[in-house]
């Protein structure tokens, strides 16, 4: 069923934190409704509007990523490509500063 994907476990990973951070939000948005507040982003958000906002960086630095680790393994000198453990954390990272700053 999910043979077209490549499931490797930093992808398995990413998946399940956005399943648990659709879970969470929801739960808290039926806790707590949200109201619109201005950030650093330059329209008026919502919780929910962060979130998708921040999921939609996270996928695009994870993309980025992965198109350019070839290369940028060659301008490092190192012998394999760099870890894609590290585009999680920097889409991570990006995706909480949108959700506590935006």
């Amino acid at each position: 069923m999910f043979d077209w994907m490549a499931w490797t476990l930093p992808v398995a990973v990413f998946f399940v934190c956005i399943a648990l951070m659709l879970v969470g939000m929801t739960v808290w948005e039926i806790q707590s409704p949200t109201v619109e507040r201005k950030g650093w982003l330059p329209i008026a958000t919502t919780r929910g509007d962060r979130l998708f906002i921040g999921l939609l960086s996270a996928a695009y630095v994870n993309l980025i990523f992965v198109g350019i680790s070839g290369k940028l393994g060659e301008w490092l000198g190192m012998e394999n490509d760099p870890s894609i453990w590290i585009s999680f954390v920097l889409s991570m990272a990006l995706l909480a500063l949108i959700l506590r700053k935006g």
